[in-house]
């Protein structure tokens, strides 16, 4: 089969060969959709290659490992949540947060994120320990306390609830709930845990 130069000229424009930081971002987008699909047990350094469209040795270049490449795939793809709402009232906030909360849960980097929570070893899980509270954890707490104390500002919640344990019951219960009973969290199921847990438990006494 004879090819023309117009040809070889078409098949390059139509499928450039990328560098740098496109490469890496074609196979750090592979690596996510890999975790979303078939998991961390699942995933290989050969499919990632595969999804991005290059050499198994470009990944191996920038990432020697698995745990390497998940890690950095994580940091990129998890959704950052910028600042709290403010729509006056506790309860509104937290709604909103919540539901910001889901959103990332059921995304893509979401279940890429949950397939390696649920899958690892404690080893394995050791790697990821440091994504997962800088990234995802930590920033999460921290709108947590601002609408909480937002909620003290106002009158609305009781001076005392601005505690870890307080800050920590919305990420627990929704994770609690996703993993062990299968919960998707409808908008219904939201309104609830706020309106039969969290108000309750942040009310002043005798309000």
């Amino acid at each position: 089969m004879v090819t023309s130069r117009w040809t070889a000229a078409s098949a390059r424009t139509a499928s450039p060969r990328r560098r740098g930081a496109v490469l890496e971002r074609a196979i750090l987008d592979a690596a996510l959709e890999q975790l979303s699909t078939v998991g961390w047990n699942g995933l290989t350094m050969e499919g990632v290659a595969a999804g991005a469209q290059t050499g198994k040795a470009a990944v191996y270049r920038r990432w020697p490992s698995k745990e390497d490449l998940v890690a950095d795939a994580l940091r990129a793809g998890l959704p950052r949540f910028e600042s709290a709402p403010d729509l006056g009232s506790v309860r509104e906030d937290l709604l909103a947060l919540c539901l910001q909360a889901r959103e990332a849960m059921f995304s893509r980097p979401g279940f890429a994120l949950r397939s390696v929570i649920h899958e690892c070893d404690s080893l394995q899980a050791e790697r990821f320990h440091g994504v997962i509270f800088d990234g995802v954890v930590e920033p999460t707490l921290e709108l947590l306390r601002e609408v909480i104390t937002r909620g003290i500002e106002r009158g609305e919640v009781r001076e005392d609830a601005a505690n870890d344990y307080v800050f920590d019951a919305i990420p627990a219960m929704m994770m609690y709930r996703s993993k062990m009973r299968d919960s998707e969290w409808e908008d219904r199921d939201i309104e609830e845990m706020i309106d039969q847990f969290m108000l309750p438990l942040l009310r002043p006494t005798g309000a």
